[in-house]
Parts: structure tokens; sequence; C-alpha cells
């Protein structure tokens, strides 16, 4: 026989071993993954699947119609997770692991479809914080472990048992998560994995984020230091009327309605099981927010602190260098009792820029918080605000000042009226405020230059008629314009501890006029 039938014979004989190896091989990798995925299947779940196939060569498997339900499912009752899944692609597993350490050991898993609904006890979207380690992460890698997770056109639903509403979903999600470790380490951590990069996208939000309030959004997209998302908002669930029986004190009900917000540069995670968020910008578009508090429920007598507080007392690291709110709208009402119908508030084109937003927490020195603000008052008056105060002054100091310009004060009547029984007219060609003051007190002064200047007053029974001897009497008071001078006053005023910032700014504006008029 020549040395190249003997070369040819060889070539085929190892040809043909290859082949039957790998058919043995496929057949024994068959057999082993069922047992794998269910025998020796120690996770609270059952998994079946229509069919499945493994690629020897290119070590891949591909799965097609997976189920997944609990194990210990009530017969007459949905309880816990599940899911159905259109395929699973998982790729470049180890043979070696998979034959004799019964685990999917591979570089990716490609997920397709994937349906996901948790029936669950209660109104919280997590019972306690460990729930998706315990019952997600650490199953999942006693089956398969993997360094990357690309999931396509998958939801999440988690419906309450209690109500049968749902407390989340989640539409359109594609995720992909590279670089990926969980150790016995890192399932002892806030975050029970470690990862190199991630990307998600999803095209529709739904969360019930209180018994009050839900949260819609559009579409979310976010990277590592990237987020952005689209047509935000955040809604009561009940009428004005429902809302506020189901109140014990008072207390605002917000509407907020937001086109578009963007963060940059954004860092965050757990340091030390702390965790942190910084940003490097914050910007928000088209923000339109409602403030509605109806004074029919008793007073919330407990201390409202100011803001310097509040962050100072922010119990982790935060930090957004500069926050915009740009084109926006912020609209207060406030209703004494249904028949009046609220006093109304208008603050439009509102424009708002602030620096240096930090929490004091671990900070021993910080450069004060600086905000401003530029708006249309009641649709008529450009309106500008400087305001600043320094988050790790314990006696939370502040300074504001602002100009309103060419103010109709007829324009107040949508707030004076129903809320104080009078109306207005003439106009306040300009009013400069400046004020500084601390958690105790308030000081300045303030200028106002105005014009024709009257006041109406309205019978407290029938508030369709005017109270004419009143508004006789008031009138005769009120020095109706400023001579072509701006008239001034100071102003000290001693703060209410259990009403808010914006009150002690309000309380101290309106005694600067009551100084300047009469």
């Amino acid at each position: 026989m020549s040395v190249y039938k003997k070369i040819a014979i060889g070539v085929i004989s190892l040809f043909l071993l290859v082949i039957f190896a790998n058919i043995g091989l496929n057949y024994w990798i068959k057999k082993q993954l069922p047992i794998i995925i269910n025998d020796k299947n120690t996770t609270p779940y059952n998994i079946n699947y229509e069919k499945i196939e493994v690629a020897l060569f290119s070590r891949n498997i591909y799965a097609q119609t997976l189920l997944v339900s609990p194990k210990n499912q009530p017969k007459d009752s949905k309880n816990g997770l599940f899911s159905k899944i259109e395929s699973i692609t998982i790729k470049h597993f180890n043979i070696w692991d998979l034959a004799f350490r019964d685990i999917i050991q591979a570089e990716s898993i490609i997920i397709n479809k994937p349906r996901v609904i948790l029936y669950k006890k209660g109104e919280k979207l997590l019972n306690n914080s460990k729930s998706i380690k315990n019952e997600i992460i650490e199953p999942f890698r006693k089956i398969v472990a993997v360094s990357n997770i690309y999931l396509n056109d998958g939801s999440v639903d988690v419906v309450s048992l209690d109500s049968n509403k749902p407390i989340l979903s989640v539409k359109k999600i594609i995720l992909k998560l590279e670089g990926i470790l969980i150790t016995d380490t890192t399932l002892n951590e806030k975050i029970p994995l470690r990862y190199e990069k991630y990307a998600l996208v999803c095209d529709s939000l739904f969360y019930r984020a209180s018994p009050f309030y839900h949260i819609n959004i559009g579409k979310i997209s976010t990277e590592k230091n990237f987020l952005k998302i689209n047509n935000f908002s955040y809604l009561p669930q009940f009428s004005r009327k429902d809302f506020i029986s189901k109140l014990d004190k008072e207390k605002d009900i917000y509407t907020l309605k937001l086109d578009s917000a963007s963060i940059e540069k954004m860092d965050w995670g757990f340091k030390n099981d702390r965790f942190f968020f910084k940003a490097n910008s914050v910007v928000m578009n088209h923000f339109d927010a409602n403030i509605y508090r109806g004074k029919m429920p008793k007073d919330d007598l407990s201390k409202k602190y100011l803001y310097n507080h509040l962050l100072r007392n922010i119990k982790f690291p935060l930090q957004i260098d500069t926050l915009q709110v740009l084109k926006s709208k912020l609209v207060y009402e406030e209703e004494i009792d249904f028949s009046k119908g609220p006093g109304v508030l208008n603050f439009d084109k509102f424009n708002l820029r602030a620096t240096n937003l930090r929490s004091g927490f671990g900070l021993k020195k910080t450069d004060d918080v600086k905000i401003k603000v530029k708006c249309i008052f009641m649709k008529t008056s450009p309106l500008d605000v400087d305001w600043s105060f320094n988050v790790l002054d314990k006696k939370d100091s502040f300074h504001i000042q602002g100009v309103i310009s060419n103010f109709d004060v007829r324009a107040m009547g949508q707030f004076s009226k129903p809320y104080m029984n009078a109306s207005f007219t003439g106009v306040f060609n300009k009013y400069r405020f400046n004020f500084y003051g601390n958690d105790n007190i308030s000081k300045g002064n303030a200028s106002l230059d105005y014009d024709d200047l009257k006041v109406k007053l309205f019978k407290k029974k029938h508030p369709e008629k005017e109270a004419k001897l009143k508004s006789a009497i008031v009138n005769l008071l009120v020095k109706d314009d400023s001579k072509d001078k701006p008239k001034t006053a100071d102003v000290e005023l001693e703060r209410i501890q259990e009403k808010s910032f914006y009150n002690f700014l309000w309380r101290s504006i309106a005694e600067s006029l009551k100084k300047i008029l009469i």
C-alpha cells in the first residue's frame, strides 16, 4: 500500500472518528443537559423547553420556547416568578465544566423575547433588598455562568396578589451586560455582581411608587456614565377630593410631567456598602409642575427644615455639579375649601440653573449652592431670582434677592380673590427684594416703584359681591403711587418653624409690601 493511500485512509479515519465523536458527544451532552436543567436543578424554579440543539464545533447551545415557573406553585393560584422565553443561545460553552461540574460555563448568553411576570404579596416592589440576589442571581449562576448577557425585546411585570394591580411594568427591554463577575464575595455586596460595561434601553415603564402616586416613563436609555429619559410623569392616583380625604394632615399634591431629562458624566454605585451618586450635569426640558395644597385637613405642625439641613443630612455622597431646568412651567394652587376654587400662582417660561448641589455626607468644606431663576410671573412680568446657601452651615443661613418688573397686579386676582377675598388694580413698575436669613429670622430690605394702586374687598358670605365700605377704608390707607420714586422698607421677621422656606420668603415679601403701601 502506497504512502498516499495510507495518509488518505488515516485522514478519512480521523475525520470519521471526529464525526462519530461529535455525534456521540452531542448525544451525551443532550442527555446531560436535561439532567442539569431538571434532575440536578437545585433552584426554586422548574425549567422546561420545546427544543434544544448543541453544536460541538462552535460550542454553542440553542434552546427554543423555554418556560420557567416556581417549583412550589400553589395549585389554585399563581404566586412567584413565571417566564416564557422565545429562545436562548449560549455561546462558546466549556465542555469540561458541562461534563464534569454540571454547570454551563460560557462566554455569553443571548436571551430573545423573555416575558417575565412576578406575582407577589404586598404592594412593595421588593420586600427586602436581597430578594433579587436570593431569588434570581444566585439560582441563575447554579445553572449558567457567563461573562456577557444580551437580552432582546424583553418585558417584566410585577403584580400584587393583594390588589391584583401592577406594581411595575417595563416593556421592550434591551440589555447588554459585559464582563460579569459573580462570586460568593459579590453576592454579599449591595450590588450582587460586578460588570465592566452595561447598556439598557426600554420603551415604556410604569411604576406604582406609593399608594398615592404612580410613575410613567416613555423611554429610558442608559450606559455607564449617561442616562436619558423621555416623557416622564409623576401623577396622583386619585382626584383632589379623594386624595385629601385620605390625608390625616395637610400635604402637597404633586402632578409632574417632563418631556426629557439627561444626566451626563454619571458615576454611581456602592463604596464600602454606602451608595454614592455623582454627575457633571442634569438637564430637564419642558418640566411642567403643578403643586396643589388643600387646607381642609388639619395643619402639619412638624418642623419644616430649610434646604441646607435637608441636603446636609442626606446619608450618602451626592454631587451634581450643574442642574438646569429649561423652558418649564410651575403652578402653585392653594384652596381653603372646594366651594371657592383654588388660588393660583403661575411661573411660566421657567428656567433654573443650580451649581454645586451636594449632600453634606463626608464633607468638611464646600462651596455655596448657587441658584438662578428666570421666569414670567403670572403670565405678565419678568422675575429674576438669585439664591445661595451653604450645605454645611448649621445655622441654615441663606441669601435671596430678586426683582419683578412691569407687574400688573390685576393678575394676582387668580390667587388673591379666592384666597384673600380681594382683588387689585395698578402696576408695580419694579419691585426689588434682598433678604438674608437663617433657620430663625429673616432680615433685609425691599423697594417698590408703582402706579395707581387700588384695592377691592369682597364679602365673606357672598364673595361675588364687593364690600364697598371696607374697600373705601382700605383705599384711604393705601398710598396709590410711589410719586416716580421707589419707596423702600426694612424687614425683620421670625420664621414659623412648621412652615416651609417658601412661606418664609412670601411672608417677608408681604411684610415689605405692607410697610411700603400703608
